[in-house]
């Protein structure tokens, strides 16, 4: 019908396409490993090199300042989840939801996890465990809580409304 609108998908941006040639391969999973959405492989993707990003910036603090481990902890691991956010929101979870409430969703998320992960990482350190190694483990014990907060509060989709 000639003057009636149309409602049309907006194209899809770079970000979104790239995210989608990332994790495609998760929909052919075996029927046993269905429960592996393309988001939760994505957020693990994005998470790991995030957490490399971190591991870097935490190394370089180590090697070239005389700071404490809890700040040097902390600073790469805000430096990390800042990025991680842009890269959930744009690649992952192709978020177009306002950004201020997901920020702050996102930030309260990342300070429970930064409190956790600085406590256990000196914690494990002062064991004698190597820090890097410390590190590692603090992550693994918070990558799943901050998947669920990230998926089903933060960006969390929308019902359609008619």
């Amino acid at each position: 019908m000639e003057g009636v609108p149309t409602q049309t998908t907006p194209p899809q941006t770079r970000a979104e396409r790239f995210g989608d040639a990332l994790t495609s391969w998760a929909t052919k999973l075996p029927k046993s490993l269905r429960f592996i959405t393309p988001e939760f492989v994505g957020f693990a993707v994005l998470g790991t090199f995030t957490f490399a990003i971190d591991m870097a910036i935490l190394a370089a603090l180590k090697a070239w300042t005389e700071w404490p481990l809890p700040v040097d902890v902390a600073i790469g691991y805000l430096c990390a989840f800042g990025l991680n956010y842009v890269l959930n929101r744009t690649v992952n979870f192709k978020s177009h939801a306002p950004v201020g409430g997901q920020m702050l969703k996102f930030t309260a998320i990342t300070l429970g996890d930064l409190a956790f992960t600085t406590i256990v990482t000196t914690w494990l350190n002062w064991l004698g465990v190597p820090f890097p190694i410390a590190r590692v483990g603090a992550a693994c014990c918070v990558g799943l809580f901050t998947y669920v907060g990230a998926r089903f509060w933060v960006f969390r989709k929308e019902p359609v409304q008619d």
